[in-house]
């Protein structure tokens, strides 16, 4: 996959955060040596989290994040800094970028201390170098070693300093883990069928993005797939010479293809491996469960990592609430949740359903699982769900032996 081609939710997350004026933006356009974010003396130029998908070497793609200053005022400012601090809960590596002028403020301060709970490796900017003689440029240094030695003290006007701040970030990149969509559960050869429903809810002239990623994974496993309509895929089933390794379906069509698969034929869905490849099934296939005590008035969260238009069959405002309405026979409340927006309050929840979050990054869907875990509140996800609603949920995780065990 090109690194131009890289989904956001593969790339490395890098937020700038900052108050009002630090030079955030200016940082942004350093470090890539472009004119990407809009520069102002007047303060408050960025309103909210702005996400910039490039390639920045020696990292390669990542995603920078520009956030709203976290020293903004009044009742919208107040909202603005919560969305900055929103953007800690996706962030792989961050930036605290300050005046170095102005020196630390209790907002820069505060803000520090939250990266160190969150643990994410980070750097402290210390910016406008330009504008300090050497001895102010000692004392603002001095200071910042009292909260990290991992400073440094730049120039976005002159560029001084920028080439060896970008070589210490490039040093805190993440370690690649060798986790995989599906590739380990096959061998060289194996043929794999991709049931792709083409429906009104379908992007026009591509495959989504699960089902391109699925693909990509199966071809760079040395693979055989086959991409088929659920309509075509009884007939695809009997030009096979042999039964195929494993068939992964959209878990929409599991009612349909359940029955066209016959038993001794591993089935999966790209939701469900979607979840083992974020790190939610453990808890997923653990929490659907709880569906059956769902009773009437009980509130389900149902939250999606996207922001797609709306269909009249959408599954998350409609498919998923009339399985979930025919499964228990109750009438839940139902509240939808969608892109960034997810509750830190997730008490008032009997369950929580989540999408398959092809579109939000590991830590992102780290933080939301941690969420739901320190609350007690249990997360599933749709795959899982509709699995289980329709009885199938043994036979869908059967082929991901580091959860099949929980059924046992």
């Amino acid at each position: 996959m090109s690194l131009n081609t890289t989904p956001a939710a593969e790339r490395i997350h890098i937020g700038i955060f900052g108050r009002r004026n630090a030079g955030k933006s200016s940082l942004i356009n350093a470090l890539t040596s472009q004119d990407l974010a809009i520069v102002s003396e007047q303060k408050g130029t960025t309103t909210d989290p702005v996400y910039k998908a490039m390639e920045l070497l020696p990292l390669g793609p990542v995603m920078i994040i520009d956030t709203p200053g976290i020293d903004d005022e009044g009742e919208l400012g107040r909202q603005r800094i919560d969305k900055a601090y929103q953007v800690l809960n996706k962030t792989d590596i961050a930036l605290l970028v300050v005046d170095a002028a102005a020196g630390l403020a209790k907002e820069d301060k505060e803000l520090w201390q939250q990266i160190q709970r969150k643990d994410l490796p980070a750097i402290l900017v210390l910016n406008k170098m330009e504008t300090l003689a050497e001895m102010q440029q000692a004392v603002i240094t001095a200071s910042a070693l009292t909260l990290t030695k991992s400073c440094f003290l730049v120039s976005t006007k002159t560029g001084q300093n920028i080439r060896e701040l970008k070589e210490a970030i490039a040093a805190l990149k993440p370690r690649e883990t060798e986790r995989q969509l599906v590739g380990d559960l096959l061998k060289p050869l194996d043929t794999v069928i991709l049931v792709t429903p083409i429906d009104s809810a379908a992007p026009k002239g591509r495959l989504i993005l699960p089902q391109q990623q699925v693909l990509r994974n199966v071809l760079d496993n040395n693979g055989i797939a086959m991409v088929v309509q659920e309509t075509e895929l009884a007939q695809a089933l009997l030009k096979l010479a042999e039964p195929p390794r494993l068939v992964i379906t959209d878990s929409q069509a599991f009612a349909k293809v359940s029955q066209i698969v016959a038993p001794s034929v591993p089935l999966t869905s790209f939701s469900i491996l979607m979840a083992r490849y974020k790190g939610s099934l453990y808890h997923a296939v653990k929490a659907v469960r709880t569906l059956d005590s769902i009773a009437d008035g009980d509130k389900i969260l149902i939250s999606e990592g996207c922001t797609h238009h709306r269909q009249c069959q959408d599954i998350g405002t409609v498919k998923m609430p009339n399985w979930i309405r025919a499964y228990t026979k109750a009438e839940p409340q139902f509240v939808f949740t969608s892109g960034i927006e997810f509750p830190q309050d997730l008490s008032p929840y009997k369950l929580v359903v989540h999408c398959g979050a092809c579109m939000l990054n590991e830590k992102e869907m780290q933080y939301r699982n941690k969420t739901a875990l320190e609350q007690n509140v249990p997360m599933t996800n749709y795959g899982i769900a509709i699995a289980y609603m329709h009885g199938i949920l043994k036979r869908t995780i059967a082929p991901l032996p580091d959860v099949a065990k929980l059924l046992e």
